[in-house]
């Protein structure tokens, strides 16, 4: 092991200074357009506001284990370089085929990459989390979504209407239509629940992960951001159901409709958390 090979993971940082200074620079002209168009997607989509919140929480799983990662020796691994081929692969086939995805998500394989031939692997492991955490900040194809979305939003309605029935309310369906005496109400995506979903799997990694759970309960909190965002919207078209019998179409538009998406969050945000305190009492 040459003498450079045993910096700890500072003063490998410290002694590249320069290098790092290029690499940065080189990493910013890279992605100069793909990084602010992704942003600009969290802003102007819903359905991707969360990722403001993704680096954020990445930094804090860092931050959490930053004296076991500057403490490491820093032990180059050779394994880098194919990560790094890996990533430049996905750059150029992203760039040419203007696959949004493979570019965005390539500066994750990316940071891996660099941590491998920089630092090795027992640092990628410590840093695992955070670097993984990035991918839900990276907006999935909407050829996927949608995939999913459209069963998602017939099986809400198939629900919300026996829900409905069973209240004695005199309702119809037809795919995702829900028809009323009074009034025709579609499922729209955004109550199909995958909006939800994806916020709230980005939820439930962090609170899986903060909380210190085992393993099996960290699974149990992550996979049930699943069936409690198909819930909670299965709630919200029940609740609009109801309260379009009295207010009609008032009831699914404007400031009833932007409320009941927040509501619906929120509840699903409180039914995750006491999730958490419950597996928490279980030992």
């Amino acid at each position: 092991m040459t003498e450079e090979s045993r910096l700890n993971f500072l003063e490998a940082i410290k002694s590249s200074k320069a290098w790092f200074i290029a690499l940065l620079v080189l990493i910013a002209a890279a992605y100069y357009n793909i990084i602010p168009s992704m942003v600009s997607q969290w802003y102007s989509d819903e359905n991707y506001s969360h990722g403001f919140l993704v680096p954020l929480v990445a930094g804090y799983f860092f931050w959490q284990r930053r004296q076991e990662i500057f403490k490491l020796d820093s032990k180059p691994s050779n394994v880098g370089i194919y990560a790094l081929i890996f990533w430049a692969a996905m750059y150029i086939i992203g760039s040419y085929a203007s696959e949004y995805f493979t570019m965005r998500s390539s500066i994750v394989v990316l940071i891996a990459a660099l941590v491998l031939i920089y630092f090795g692997m027992e640092a990628l492991k410590l840093m695992a989390l955070p670097i993984g955490y990035l991918f839900l900040m990276v907006p999935i194809p909407y050829i996927i979504y949608d995939s999913f979305a459209f069963p998602l939003k017939l099986f809400v309605t198939k629900v919300s209407v026996f829900a409905l029935k069973l209240m004695g309310i005199v309702v119809l369906r037809e795919g995702n239509v829900i028809m009323f005496p009074n009034i025709i109400l579609e499922v729209a995506d955004a109550c199909s629940g995958m909006r939800s979903i994806m916020s709230l799997l980005a939820l439930s990694v962090a609170v899986a992960f903060v909380g210190n759970f085992s393993a099996a309960k960290r699974w149990i909190l992550i996979l049930s951001a699943i069936p409690i965002a198909i819930a909670t919207n299965a709630g919200r078209v029940i609740a609009t159901g109801l309260l379009s019998q009295f207010w009609g179409a008032r009831a699914a538009e404007g400031f009833f409709h932007e409320f009941a998406g927040m509501a619906v969050f929120g509840v699903a945000m409180v039914m995750l958390i006491g999730l958490a305190a419950l597996l928490r009492r279980i030992k």
